[in-house]
């Protein structure tokens, strides 16, 4: 099983970016993806989740408005996009996957889990 994000970097605030999640080693269509992220010191924080299985999505109350995420089937990949990009947004964002349904912001209920890719937000 592997989950691979890509995509972040060093961006100024107000912009715009869109990271990649590209999974391999278990059957995409029945798992659900979520994105989460974490500052130094502060805990692991859910943000957006899909489920390939019935097509849900969740967001979290402080995600909603600037952040969204959608699912390719035919290559696996899970796409995270966040718009107006603030300081406080920088971190280590992760995608994870557990099997069917998403689980909200409950991290510890994911199965499997990417290394992360930092993104840092200028002011």
């Amino acid at each position: 099983v592997q989950l691979v994000e890509s995509g972040g970097g060093l961006v100024q605030a107000g912009g715009s970016l869109r990271l990649s999640c590209a999974t391999s080693g278990f059957p995409f269509d029945d798992y659900a993806i979520g994105w989460f992220r974490q500052s130094p010191g502060k805990e692991r924080e859910g943000l957006v989740c899909f489920s390939n299985r019935d097509r849900s999505t969740y967001i979290a109350d402080h995600a909603k408005g600037r952040f969204s995420i959608t699912s390719d089937s035919a290559k696996s990949v899970v796409y995270l996009e966040v718009n107006t990009l603030k300081p406080e947004d920088t971190a280590l964002y992760y995608c994870a996957a557990v099997r069917f349904n998403c689980y909200g912001s409950s991290w510890t209920m994911y199965d499997y889990w990417g290394q992360g890719t930092q993104v840092t937000v200028s002011s």
